[in-house]
């Protein structure tokens, strides 16, 4: 668990952003990879939310390799087997069960679970988890909770996700057990409908120059 746990921090902080990507049409794929790619992201997590997910993800890590795929929005012990059988190098889950959690253990990727209280972190810290993901971060308290966080668990790093946008990246990000966030504001669905794959390079870069 400790090494993946390292290997965990290795992507979160080669990323800085993950893009969580849902695929609503198989043809979507590539393009928006090669977008999100050329505009400095090169870590991305495939939500199984569409039928195209895991398909997504054996395109990407086929035709793709030099880029880091993971899938999310995992739920249960059957779709982490999916997922790795499809090829994800990592899980991210929304939330966390305590069988979610134990294959989580045996399985050979990374999987970062999803909480939302101090309970959750809990029951994946007695299991030897380190790395979480806050979901939905704006609504279950946001920067005020992951500094309340830090006290208690001061060994703990996470990803929040939902409600991070370019107006609070950088809040986020300055917090000490911040390790990456997560969005998709530089994906807006009619861009993708719209094959419009300049300006979503444009936007991940400028979310990315936030940073620096």
């Amino acid at each position: 668990m400790a090494d993946k746990a390292a290997l965990i921090d290795i992507l979160c902080g080669a990323a800085r952003i993950l893009p969580v990507i849902t695929v609503e049409r198989e043809q979507d794929a590539l393009p928006l990879a090669d977008a999100l790619a050329a505009g400095g992201l090169r870590t991305l997590e495939i939500t199984l939310r569409s039928e195209h997910g895991l398909s997504a993800i054996r395109t990407l890590r086929e035709q793709r390799p030099e880029l880091c795929v993971g899938a999310g929005t995992v739920l249960d012990e059957w779709m982490l087997a999916e997922a790795e059988a499809a090829g994800s190098q990592f899980i991210v889950t929304p939330g966390c069960t305590a069988e979610l959690l134990r294959a989580g253990v045996y399985s050979p990727l990374p999987l970062l679970p999803g909480i939302s209280s101090a309970s959750e972190i809990m029951l994946g810290y007695a299991l030897g988890y380190r790395r979480f993901k806050l979901f939905p971060a704006e609504v279950c308290g946001g920067i005020k909770a992951l500094k309340a966080f830090g006290g208690p668990f001061p060994g703990i790093r996470f990803c929040p996700t939902g409600g991070v946008n370019p107006d609070n990246l950088r809040d986020y990000m300055a917090l000490p057990n911040v390790m990456c966030v997560g969005g998709t504001w530089m994906m807006d669905k009619d861009w993708i409908r719209n094959g419009d794959w300049q300006r979503i390079q444009e936007t991940t870069a400028a979310a990315l120059e936030l940073l620096r």
